[in-house]
């Protein structure tokens, strides 16, 4: 049950006849309970002839996922199976990071009738965004008191991450399709496989002529090449702690998905094999074996429920994870934080294992707000922030170096940057023939 505000005002009201009729203090309170009285009796009837809100019927249509940011609808159908009309309010309880705004709507369903009630959703936070129940008041004919439940509508939302790096696609797509070769000229060189033999035109390399095939055609043939196609790829993001830091408002993690999801974009375009696990202590993600359209949407769905985890990575184990999606030579590429020498002596220290097989691409996510801070030194509390800077930076160079001594490579640079420079590298390690 619940009283609405009509009801408090009648009995705010109340204080009229008391004024007027209440000459002594006995009279008053005989009016006060006379007055009390009647509007308790015109609640009870007003609540005895509220439509049972357990009469409703509810159903969900909703969406199963969709990008973080975007808008989706999420409709409620209510059926009606009383003999009375229902008149009130329905509150739809969804998780507040699903963005649901206003979440009460007025609604009038007659017997046996049917209404929607939409609601729109703008999920700010990665994961499954989840509605237990629904809260029905109906409200009585005269709008005193209320009749009020909960009844169950489960429903839930996957909230995948935004891939907002994906417009940086199209123009390395067209950097790979240069690179494989699907412009006028085929050159052999570092890094291409034979593709195929076609007749000689006249300004190809003349070190292209296949004399066998000449002589077997009775006309020039030459060869032409591609880049290696059928490489494998191995991206490890970290989960531990250091993927929990906001960087321009954004989680590292979440800068790592980005940059593994235009990576893994990219890669299977130009069909090499792509793997992605998620690591800190255990695997919190896994993705082998796909390949196409199927590779983004299940590795979107892996992203969708992974959390930053509060503890320290153990990269001891990251080798025997490479080992166990892949026995052959691969790229792998690790996305985690190279700030401090202290928190990277972990991975130091496993990489000289990686590097004797594979070549290994490291991405780490700085904050641009070192520059600005290193460049403002107008007062005493500007220098001695500079000076944390310049630490700062220094101890990212330190780390980058050192991981280019024991023969990886390494990408940094803001939110923004860290997913085209990752593909720019990897479409030159392809083009060096270094996968």
């Amino acid at each position: 049950m619940a009283l609405t505000g009509r009801f408090v005002a009648l009995v705010a009201l109340g204080a009229l006849p008391i004024v007027l009729l209440g000459r002594t203090v006995p009279e008053a309170l005989g009016v006060l309970g006379v007055w009390l009285g009647l509007v308790l009796a015109l609640g009870l009837l007003d609540l005895s002839l509220a439509a049972s809100p357990r009469s409703l019927a509810l159903e969900r249509d909703l969406p199963g996922r969709v990008r973080l940011g975007e808008t989706v609808t999420s409709s409620l159908a209510l059926t009606n199976t009383g003999r009375r009309a229902l008149h009130g309010v329905v509150r739809d309880a969804w998780q507040p990071s699903a963005g649901a705004g206003n979440n009460r709507t007025p609604v009038a369903i007659p017997p046996g009738e049917r209404r929607v009630v939409s609601l729109l959703l703008t999920p700010f936070r990665r994961g499954e965004r989840r509605a237990l129940h629904v809260t029905v008041r109906s409200i009585g004919p005269l709008g005193l008191w209320a009749r009020q439940a909960t009844l169950g509508a489960p429903g839930r939302i996957r909230v995948l991450p935004p891939f907002t790096a994906r417009a940086h696609l199209p123009s390395r797509l067209t950097r790979l399709k240069e690179l494989d070769g699907r412009t006028s000229l085929l050159v052999r060189g570092q890094g291409t496989e034979f593709d195929s033999l076609r007749e000689y035109v006249r300004g190809d390399d003349v070190r292209s002529i296949d004399w066998r095939a000449t002589a077997r055609r009775n006309d020039v043939m030459v060869r032409t090449w591609r880049p290696e196609r059928d490489r494998r790829v191995v991206i490890v993001i970290d989960t531990g702690r250091t993927s929990a830091a906001r960087v321009d408002d954004e989680p590292r993690l979440d800068t790592a998905f980005e940059a593994a999801l235009l990576l893994a974009a990219l890669a299977s375009r130009a069909g090499d094999r792509v793997d992605f696990v998620a690591w800190d202590r255990r695997v919190r993600g896994r993705v082998h074996g796909a390949q196409g359209a199927e590779l983004l949407s299940r590795m979107v769905d892996a992203m969708a429920l992974i959390e930053p985890e509060l503890i320290e990575v153990d990269w001891s184990a990251v080798p025997g994870q490479v080992r166990a999606v892949t026995s052959q030579r691969a790229l792998v590429v690790i996305l985690t934080s190279v700030d401090a020498a202290g928190a990277a002596t972990g991975l130091l220290s496993v990489l000289p294992e990686l590097t004797r097989r594979h070549t290994v691409l490291v991405a780490s996510v700085t904050d641009p707000a070192l520059a600005e801070a290193a460049g403002e030194r107008g007062n005493r509390e500007q220098v001695y922030r500079a000076a944390a800077a310049e630490r700062a930076i220094l101890d990212i160079g330190r780390v980058s170096a050192a991981i280019r001594q024991l023969g990886a490579d390494v990408v940094t640079g803001s939110p923004a940057a860290v997913p085209p420079a990752l593909a720019d590298r990897y479409i030159a390690l392809k083009a060096a023939g270094r996968l």
